[in-house]
């Protein structure tokens, strides 16, 4: 993201002194993709995603499509995203919105790699696409994450049913985030991540102001406090989810240079 292009080395810092052991950097677009793979590419501890992002639909063609599915081909993309429906934007017509969509999950199906799905007032329309597609597939979970999560209870639960993740912002953290709150204090730990969605939705604390990793903290407490738990516990147990979802071990193992 460009709004970090004046001190990006200075917030992996800050995020690693807090503890950050492992970043995911997520493309948005072609551009953002082969970005956020070269950095990917020069930290050990960072790796990317690449996918087209429902506002960037309309200017996606199929050679765009073509590169995203080659740049997810390097062990160093651990997922195909941010992809998905934003009806409330509607920065691209619906149809190209989901012409698009559909065709980055079959390139994830094809690639076996889990996606990162991002929707706004469209579930009704992104479950239609869901259910057939993860039906296809030859396994029933680490299927994917619903980012940034801000439905009720009963749909995340048809998210997890169907083998998704949710995902938990910092959002969580405002007070009048009450479907949020609900979901991150009543859904199963171990379906859980929890994420910056940097630079935006920062936590209460820095609410307005410039979101970075380093602030991950806050939300983990934040859905402790939600759950009556220790901080430790959710911490832990959100970064296995993560580790696990984008295979993350097995490519530290593996070096997963930059190529």
């Amino acid at each position: 993201m460009h709004e970090f292009d004046g001190d990006r080395e200075a917030v992996i810092a800050r995020a690693r002194t807090q503890g950050v052991s492992t970043i995911v950097t997520v493309g948005i677009d072609l551009a953002s993709s082969r970005a956020a793979l070269k950095l990917a590419g020069e930290h050990r501890d960072i790796f990317s995603t690449a996918g087209i992002h429902p506002h960037e639909a309309a200017s996606c063609g199929g050679k765009d499509l073509d590169e995203i599915a080659a740049l997810a081909a390097n062990d160093r993309v651990v997922a195909l995203g941010e992809m998905g429906l934003d009806f409330f934007r509607n920065r691209s017509p619906q149809t190209k919105q989901v012409e698009v969509f559909e065709a980055q999950l079959e390139k994830a199906a094809l690639l076996k790699l889990p996606v990162i799905i991002h929707c706004r007032q469209a579930h009704r329309e992104l479950l239609e696409i869901l259910v057939p597609w993860a039906n296809s597939l030859d396994r029933k979970s680490g299927l994917g994450v619903i980012h940034c999560f801000s439905g009720d209870t009963g749909l995340a639960r048809r998210y997890i049913e169907l083998g998704f993740m949710i995902s938990v912002p910092g959002a969580v953290t405002y007070p009048g985030a009450k479907d949020m709150a609900a979901v991150a204090r009543e859904m199963p730990l171990d379906k859980m991540l929890v994420e910056t969605d940097a630079p935006y939705l920062p936590p209460q604390p820095y609410r307005g102001k410039r979101n970075e990793p380093a602030y991950i903290s806050i939300t983990v407490a934040g859905v402790a406090r939600l759950r009556g738990i220790d901080t430790d516990t959710v911490s832990r147990a959100t970064a296995e989810n993560a580790l696990s979802l984008f295979r993350i071990p097995k490519k530290l193992e593996k070096g997963a240079p930059c190529r």
